[in-house]
């Protein structure tokens, strides 16, 4: 979470309620935050010195503007180019595709080949357990049970498929 914090507040200085509303307003759709979360986050950004606070009155209330410092531009960059090893692939590459226009086009094109990478690998080792299960002999009594697993293991590959075509498409538009 803290990295597409870090792509927010390279967008615009921000409060915890405005970066709240951000999440509500379009990141929420691949990634789900709480309002605690966030604040936690955020903090936790502060403590490492890759966000400042700049403390304010605004009508009687006291307001904190967040902004990204040179640490937290480098650490977002190097996010950004770092090959994905979290579990949720689609997650991951969701949010380094919605800040992808922060990036250059030889830093674009790193990250979308990266991300490629990680959707063959996924691909194909989910294509290796499909070999695996359809030479499974099973018991008539599993028929029925095995069908619907097969069914979402084909959802996985054709998931992936599309994923990697799409991805495939953002990468042959920023080769020409």
């Amino acid at each position: 979470m803290g990295n597409v914090i870090l792509g927010l507040l390279l967008l615009s200085p921000m409060t915890v309620y405005e970066l709240n509303k951000q999440f509500e307003a379009g990141i929420s759709l691949f990634y789900s935050a709480s309002l605690g979360s966030i604040r936690t986050a955020v903090l936790s950004l502060l403590a490492k010195g890759l966000v400042t606070v700049d403390e304010t009155v605004d009508n009687g209330r006291s307001k904190k503007t967040y902004s990204i410092t040179a640490e937290g531009r480098a650490a977002f960059s190097e996010w950004m180019l770092q090959p994905i090893t979290a579990s949720d692939l689609e997650t991951a590459a969701l949010a380094k595709l919605y800040f992808l226009g922060l990036m250059g086009k030889k830093e674009r094109i790193t990250v979308l080949e990266a991300i490629l990478a990680r959707i063959a690998a996924d691909e194909q080792q989910l294509e290796h357990t499909a070999v695996q299960l359809d030479s499974m002999q099973l018991p008539p009594e599993y028929t029925e049970i095995f069908r619907y697993q097969r069914n979402t293991l084909d959802y996985g590959l054709q998931a992936h498929r599309g994923g990697r075509e799409f991805f495939e498409s953002l990468l042959r538009s920023e080769n020409q």
